[in-house]
This record gives C-alpha cells, sequence and structure tokens, in this order.
C-alpha cells in the first residue's frame, strides 16, 4: 500500500466512522502518507429543525448527522487524536458545510487524494437503499481508490 501520498476519510463522530478513521490512519501510517479528515454539517433553522426532528424519529439511529460547525470541528479534534494513536503523523481537518458526499468528494479531488476511506454504515440500511448512503455515493462517484470499512 505504499503508493499512497493522500488518503481522505469521511467522519461524523459516529463509532462507525471512528473505525473507519482509525482504519484511514493505519493505511496511512503504513504508506507515509498525509491523512485528510473531513467532518461535513449542515446549519439548521426553525423549519429545518421540525423538519430533522420528524426525519430523525423516522430514521432512529440511522439519523446521526452533525449540526453546525461546533459539534463539527469537535468531531474532527477527536477524529485527529484518534488517527495520531493509530499511528497517522500527518493528519490535517476540514469542517465542510453541506452534504456529506459531496464534501468527502471535493475535498479527495482538491488534495489529489489517491484513496478515500468511508465505513459502510448505511449500505444495508432501508434508508440506504431507499435514498442511498454515503458509502455508495463516494463509491459511485470517486476518481480515487475508495476503501469501504466494515464497521457494523
Amino acid at each position: 500500500m505504499g503508493d499512497y501520498r493522500t488518503v481522505t476519510v469521511g467522519t461524523d463522530g459516529s463509532s462507525s466512522a471512528r473505525k473507519a478513521v482509525t482504519r484511514a490512519a493505519e493505511v496511512a501510517a503504513d504508506s507515509g502518507a498525509r491523512l485528510m479528515i473531513v467532518c461535513a454539517y449542515e446549519v439548521r433553522d426553525a423549519t429545518t429543525d421540525r423538519d430533522q426532528a420528524e426525519s430523525e424519529r423516522a430514521l432512529g439511529d440511522e439519523a446521526y448527522k452533525i449540526i453546525g460547525s461546533s459539534p463539527a470541528e469537535e468531531t474532527l479534534r477527536s477524529a485527529r487524536d484518534d488517527a495520531m494513536r493509530a499511528g497517522a503523523t500527518q493528519v490535517d481537518t476540514v469542517a465542510v458545510q453541506g452534504d456529506p458526499t459531496d464534501a468527502i468528494i471535493d475535498k479527495s479531488e482538491l488534495y489529489n487524494a489517491e484513496l478515500v476511506v468511508v465505513g459502510n454504515k448505511g449500505l444495508a440500511s432501508f434508508a440506504g437503499r431507499l435514498l442511498g448512503s454515503v458509502p455508495q455515493g463516494v463509491s459511485r462517484r470517486s476518481k480515487a481508490d475508495v476503501l469501504i470499512v466494515h464497521t457494523v
């Protein structure tokens, strides 16, 4: 795996994403690569809050999302710590407002990542089959290699 110079991984702070970050950090450490950790977040207003609460009730445990940049920054600090414990030495983080799939794809292209890592959360879920999932979207759109880590 020594061909990777930049590895990108997405996180939302969930246990599934933390496993993906750890695996991405291991690959980056083995390759001597830079690790770019991406966290997407949404800004909500009163209407969005009502709609989001209704969606979260319908989706249950699969409704994990980062709302606002402060939680995203805390999620990134924690992910950076996890990555460094797993052996990564060059770790950068970025919070991006918007859709997680778009954020991961855009940043992996911007930083010329040769590998994009995501957890498999949502691939087999009802919501993932109906609406699509981050791992599905990333694997379909990425120009780089994609590693989907079995996390659930």
